[in-house]
């Protein structure tokens, strides 16, 4: 998956960089913004950060960029409707359309989708958050999660002998929707898989110094550690990189995902959690480590992001998979 990068590849091309926004991902979208900004101008593109409001639509109608690189995160930003107003104004942009986005972000709708597809998810399903606070729905040990939430933001998970739910999900402050998620906890080893135009890269076994992958450990110095390729069997490797090509593909998305799942070691059960149309970019993500252990730089990696949303020829279209990595469409 060697790519060509001489020179400044992006030489002339105008790139609007849509960061921050308006979800509880802000800060890691900031980051994710950054590192990015500096590749495409180490790339050569002329780039305009736009940290995104609810003033988008205006703002890139003024500044007519040729693409659009997306590192949002989370809610408005990677569940479709901020796709939708680049789909509006006919602007090429990276990742995934609207109707990905909008199924990857639901973590219902996206199961229903996957399961149909033939993906082995969680069981579980949406409960109202006050019924889930009141008594347990299910035997513990079992997850509550946000519906449409990333980045383990609001995740609870309760373990075996737990007397009670836990009680912030009903909190003046709880803002992530009067629903939650709750799953069947799988006990075991946290995985990821990023998949790069349908292609899976390779599996990585996330170890959390915490004992739960949570927001500090994915974005914090030293929060986990990651073993890249992952040292697990090699059947449970190659299924979790065929259920990450399979969901990205019945989710429809494009460009580069990263899936997560859960391995239990002891009983051989390996269950795909959710998609990520828009994985960070930070220092401390996954998606970068696993292109950089293929021979796959950070800038090359960014470029190839950009680029493909190029070679779909326009907004929304669909990459063209004889387009060479590197090179717009004519």
């Amino acid at each position: 998956m060697t790519l060509p990068l001489s020179g400044r590849p992006l030489s002339g091309r105008h790139v609007a960089l849509l960061m921050g926004g308006l979800s509880s991902e802000r800060e890691v979208s900031l980051v994710s913004g950054r590192e990015c900004g500096d590749a495409l101008e180490r790339l050569g593109a002329k780039v305009t950060r736009v940290d995104a409001g609810r003033d988008l639509a205006q703002v890139l109608a003024k500044l007519k960029p040729d693409v659009c690189f997306n590192a949002l995160h989370g809610e408005w930003g990677e569940d479709g409707c901020v796709q939708g107003v680049l789909e509006t104004l006919g602007l090429r942009y990276t990742h995934s359309g609207v109707l990905a986005s909008a199924l990857a972000m639901d973590k219902a709708k996206s199961k229903a989708v996957l399961a149909a597809a033939g993906v082995t998810v969680p069981g579980g399903g949406l409960f109202n958050r006050f019924e889930a606070a009141a008594d347990h729905v299910m035997a513990p040990p079992y997850v509550i999660k946000p519906n449409a939430e990333g980045s383990s933001v609001g995740v609870f998970i309760v373990p075996e002998g737990a007397n009670r739910p836990p009680q912030e999900i009903v909190a003046p402050s709880w803002t992530f929707g009067e629903e939650v998620m709750i799953e069947p906890y799988v006990r075991g080893k946290e995985l990821a898989v990023a998949v790069m135009d349908g292609k899976a890269i390779t599996v990585t076994d996330i170890v959390p110094r915490s004992g739960f992958y949570d927001y500090e450990a994915k974005y914090g110095e030293g929060g986990s550690e990651h073993v890249v390729p992952a040292q697990i069997p090699l059947h449970a490797f190659e299924k979790a990189l065929e259920l990450s090509e399979r969901a990205h593909a019945a989710l429809g998305c494009r460009g580069v995902t990263r899936s997560d799942l859960r391995y239990d070691d002891i009983n051989d059960i390996l269950v795909l959690l959710e998609v990520n149309t828009q994985p960070g970019m930070t220092p401390t993500s996954l998606v970068p480590e696993q292109a950089a252990s293929k021979g796959v730089d950070f800038d090359r990696l960014v470029l190839w992001i950009t680029e493909d949303a190029y070679a779909r020829g326009d907004a929304g279209g669909i990459a063209s998979f004889g387009e060479t990595p590197g090179q717009s469409a004519p």
